[in-house]
């Protein structure tokens, strides 16, 4: 009898158990389809009439930006903050990081929340929606986040981060699994806990193929400093000392060097806001630009990777338009001319400046006999960026827009190339986002898609950010180019590529950062108009290198490599 009971009891457990696994499986797989289910509910929504249409709720990007308090009450506060399309990955589709700022003892006026706000990794799904990869990505935070700038400064094939803060900024490795590895203190560009950091560049200054990484920094806060007129809400720049900005040189090893001194950057009383870097004077060594709050700007000349001399004011790109040091924010380097040149736009709290390049290593401003002026002039302007929105061939312009100290909305504008050096402000035209006031600060630029047009991310501050998808530029064809450094830096960043097509030629140089605080597609963009044909593709990689393709379809994504 005790052996008959014991068995069965044992087979009434097990009975039992192979229940309760019935029922767990059953769950887990309801849990499965309930997953699956939510994922298969965020589906793009069809095209509407608009040329861009604002997409970013049905396709998971759920990011709302925070200031870390419940009321704008200083300067860091409003100064933040950047976004940056990249393909962390490398599946074929660019994924969405975003900054965002969070609570701090001490700067911060309102009590802690319970939830801290953080940075976000969106992973596109390639089927048109993102899924929010922050947690597993490990790149949350927590910081008081301002930019990215993404480059792969260990050219392992798999793009790194470099984030901005105000404190000291971080440096993700990226581990090629889908997560990523604070490396900030081995790598040496941490900076101090006082530090105060904004735009920042990948750049190869030297072209010994490793991505050096230039830091802008904006100013010495003091919380405890109130001393300002009642209705701009808190001190402004002016009130505090600018920081130097940092120069640091990639030793190739995973550490870098601090060069500033080294090299000749004398940074006395910038404020930098925003920072890019190309090749203004064709002579294969990358410059610096550092567009400079209430001060001259920088144009950091590289005298072949040896050291840099500022040429903002002998170059005439030091000032605004009235000689006055204007409130810049961020820079852009395209040839909108066709010259074969790289002209730049610098948007600021006035007219903003268009300055094309006529050569010699002098600039000449033509914000106001371009039309750009006076509708820019209604706004403050933010991240600003070269975009051939309409794939046409003639670069455009995107500007986005939101008040310096208050949380007062303004619209964003839309300048089309006219390609006659002048531009035509075409926003009400493009849909009914450009009618809506928001505080915009970063943007970025990409096709997150991949059908041929480019689309847009902009980050609004203490709101939720806006996501633009273009549904009309792929009426005109287009090409992208995947660059793969082999002898030069792995992302090709200072290549100076020329297409001709259609018996025009257009010129660009891959960069890193764009507009303020932000980086856009790793991929270069050429509207190509209604060419099907692409006679030739000219790349002057950073090593020396000079590379030729002819006869390339329109309408595709092309990897070049190296030789």
């Amino acid at each position: 009898m005790f052996v008959k009971s014991n068995m069965f009891c044992i087979k009434a457990i097990e009975i039992k158990f192979l229940s309760l696994l019935f029922i767990f499986l059953l769950a887990l797989s309801a849990c499965q389809s309930n997953k699956n289910s939510k994922k298969s509910k965020l589906t793009p929504p069809p095209p509407d009439n608009d040329y861009f249409q604002e997409i970013g709720k049905e396709i998971g990007l759920d990011f709302v930006h925070s200031i870390g308090d419940k009321e704008l009450t200083n300067i860091v506060e409003s100064s933040g903050a950047g976004a940056a399309f990249l393909d962390y990955d490398q599946d074929g589709f660019i994924d969405l990081y975003v900054c965002s700022g969070t609570w701090v003892k001490g700067l911060s006026s309102g009590d802690k929340p319970e939830i801290m706000p953080e940075n976000h990794l969106y992973h596109n799904r390639g089927d048109g929606t993102f899924e929010d990869v922050t947690k597993k990505a490990g790149v949350g935070g927590p910081w008081y986040s301002m930019g990215v700038t993404v480059g792969d400064f260990n050219n392992d094939g798999y793009p790194d981060m470099y984030v901005s803060n105000y404190g000291t900024n971080v440096l993700y490795k990226n581990n090629g699994n889908g997560t990523f590895t604070d490396v900030t203190k081995k790598a040496g560009v941490g900076g101090k806990e006082t530090d105060f950091s904004t735009g920042a560049v990948w750049l190869d200054y030297d072209n010994d193929g490793f991505l050096d990484l230039y830091v802008g920094k904006y100013l010495n806060f003091d919380p405890n400093y109130k001393y300002y007129y009642a209705p701009d809400g808190f001190p402004g720049p002016l009130a505090y000392d600018a920081q130097p900005d940092v120069l640091y040189h990639n030793n190739g090893d995973g550490t870098f060097t601090d060069v500033t001194k080294e090299m000749g950057i004398k940074d006395l009383d910038g404020r930098a806001m925003g920072v890019g870097a190309a090749d203004y004077d064709e002579d294969g060594f990358v410059d610096i630009y550092v567009a400079n709050d209430h001060s001259m700007n920088y144009l950091w000349h590289n005298n072949a990777g040896k050291s840099f001399t500022d040429m903002g004011t002998p170059s005439g790109t030091a000032f605004g338009q009235s000689g006055e040091s204007a409130v810049s924010m961020s820079v852009d380097f395209a040839d909108y001319t066709g010259s074969g040149r790289m002209d730049m736009f610098i948007s600021d709290d006035k007219y903003c400046r268009l300055y094309e390049n006529l050569d010699n290593g002098i600039f000449a401003e033509k914000s106001y006999p371009s039309g750009i002026a006076m509708p820019a002039g209604q706004y403050v302007g933010w991240s600003s960026s070269f975009i051939d929105y309409n794939n046409d061939g003639l670069i455009d312009i995107y500007k986005a827009n939101g008040a310096l100290k208050h949380l007062y909305g303004q619209e964003d504008q839309l300048f089309e190339n006219m390609g006659d050096g002048k531009f035509k402000d075409v926003s009400t035209e493009c849909g009914s986002y450009f009618l809506k006031e928001l505080v915009g600060r970063g943007a970025c630029f990409g096709d997150y898609d991949n059908d041929g047009d480019i689309d847009a991310y902009v980050v609004n501050l203490n709101d939720r950010g806006s996501f633009l998808r273009n549904n009309k530029g792929n009426q005109n064809n287009w090409i992208l180019l995947k660059l793969e450094g082999t002898t030069s830096n792995r992302d090709g960043i200072g290549a100076r590529i020329r297409l001709t097509c259609g018996g025009k030629t257009q010129y660009t140089q891959k960069k890193s950062t764009t507009g303020y605080l932000s980086q856009n597609d790793p991929r270069i963009h050429f509207g190509l108009a209604k060419n099907d044909m692409v006679e030739k593709i000219e790349i002057k990689w950073p090593s020396g290198k000079v590379q030729v393709l002819n006869n390339i379809k329109a309408n595709q994504i092309l990897t070049v490599k190296e030789p």
